[in-house]
C-alpha cells in the first residue's frame, strides 16, 4: 500500500495539464463537463490516499491496535515512516475539510446577499434593475433565478444587443453554471494543482453561454458586439458590490477570444467536422483517462491492501 497510496496524489501533475489541453479542443459543454469531472475524480482520489494513510498510521498506535484487536508485527511498514505520514495525513485532510466548508458557507453567504440586495428593487420577469451607473450584469442564482443588470449597462447597450445579454446570463441560469464553478473550487481544495482548471473552465462556461446567446437571438454578430461593447462598458474596474465572486457574468473571462469564436465561421449542420488535430486530441483524451484510471485503480489497490493486512493482523491476533 505504502507506494500505491502516493500515486493519487501524484497524478494531478500530470492529468491537470493533459485536462486543460483537452478542453481546448473540445465545444464548451463538453469541456466544462470535462473538467469539472476530471477536477472532482482527482480529488475524490486525494481525499480517500491521505484518508488511507492516516487510517494507516492510526493502526500503528498501540491503543487504536489493541480498540481493532490488531497484532501490530503482522501490520507491515516502518511506524517511523507511517506514523509522521498519518500525522500529516490528518492535518491535510483537516485543512481541507474546513476549507470545503468555508468555501461553501462563503458561496451561500454571497449568494443570499446578492439576492436581498437584488429583491430590494423591481423586477420584470427574471429580469433585476439596479440603479447603479457603474456597467454590470451577472446571472443571478437561486429560486428563482435572476439575470441582475445595472442602469449603467442597458444605457451602454442599444435594444437588440441588451436582449443577447441577456440571453447570455440566462443561459447561465439554466445551465445551472455556477455549480460547476462551485464544484471546481471545492474539489480544489482537496489538491493545490486542481485550482488551475477554474480559468479554463470558466472560460468553457462562458462560452457555453455565448453559443446559447447567438442561437437564441438567431444572430452571432449581435452576440459579439454585445459581448464586446459590454466588456469596454465595464473596463477593468472590480465588479459592483453587490456580485458575488462564484457568479458567471458575460464581461468575464478573455472577451476578445470569445468574440472571435463567435465571428468564426460556424460549422453548417451534418456537415462532417474538420479532422485536422484530430489524432492529437485523441492521445489526449487517452492520456486524461489513463491518469484518472491509473489514479483510482491505485487508490481502491491501496485499500485493499490496508483492508487484507488489517484481516491478516485481526486473525493473528485472534489466535
Amino acid at each position: 500500500m505504502i507506494l500505491a497510496v502516493w500515486i493519487p496524489l501524484l497524478m494531478p501533475l500530470l492529468a491537470v495539464p493533459a485536462a486543460r489541453r483537452a478542453a481546448q479542443s473540445l465545444p464548451p459543454r463538453a469541456a466544462a463537463w470535462l473538467l469539472t469531472g476530471c477536477a472532482v475524480a482527482l480529488a475524490v482520489c486525494t481525499a480517500t490516499a491521505l484518508g488511507l494513510l492516516l487510517a494507516a498510521g492510526a493502526l500503528r498506535l498501540p491503543p487504536v491496535a489493541a480498540l481493532g484487536h490488531l497484532s501490530l508485527p503482522l501490520l507491515g511498514g516502518d511506524p517511523a515512516v507511517t506514523v509522521p505520514a498519518a500525522w500529516a495525513a490528518a492535518g491535510l485532510l483537516t485543512g481541507c475539510a474546513a476549507t470545503v466548508v468555508h468555501r461553501a458557507r462563503r458561496h451561500r453567504t454571497e449568494l443570499r446577499t446578492a439576492r436581498r440586495a437584488a429583491d430590494a428593487h423591481p423586477r420584470s420577469g427574471d429580469l433585476c434593475v439596479l440603479p447603479d451607473p457603474a456597467p454590470d450584469a451577472y446571472a443571478l442564482p437561486g429560486r428563482p433565478g435572476r439575470v441582475v443588470v445595472t442602469a449603467g449597462m442597458l444605457r451602454a447597450l442599444p435594444p437588440a444587443e441588451r436582449e443577447a445579454l441577456f440571453a447570455h446570463e440566462r443561459a447561465h441560469l439554466a445551465g445551472r453554471h455556477h455549480l460547476f464553478l462551485l464544484t471546481a473550487a471545492l474539489a480544489a481544495a482537496c489538491h493545490p494543482l486542481l485550482g488551475s482548471l477554474r480559468a479554463p473552465l470558466a472560460y468553457a462556461l462562458e462560452r457555453w453561454a455565448d453559443e446559447a446567446a447567438a442561437s437564441r437571438v438567431g444572430d452571432r454578430r449581435v452576440t459579439a458586439r454585445a459581448i464586446g461593447r459590454a466588456a469596454l462598458a465595464a473596463g477593468p474596474s472590480a465588479p459592483g458590490p453587490h456580485r458575488p465572486g462564484t457568479v458567471l457574468a458575460a464581461t468575464a473571462g478573455p472577451v476578445p477570444r470569445r468574440v472571435a469564436a463567435l465571428l468564426s465561421p460556424e460549422r453548417v449542420p451534418g456537415h462532417p467536422p474538420i479532422r485536422r488535430g484530430c489524432y492529437g486530441r485523441r492521445l489526449l483524451a487517452a492520456a486524461l483517462l489513463a491518469c484518472v484510471t491509473f489514479s483510482t485503480a491505485a487508490a481502491l489497490d491501496a485499500a485493499a491492501d490496508l483492508h487484507e493486512t488489517v484481516e491478516v493482523a485481526q486473525g493473528e491476533a485472534a489466535h
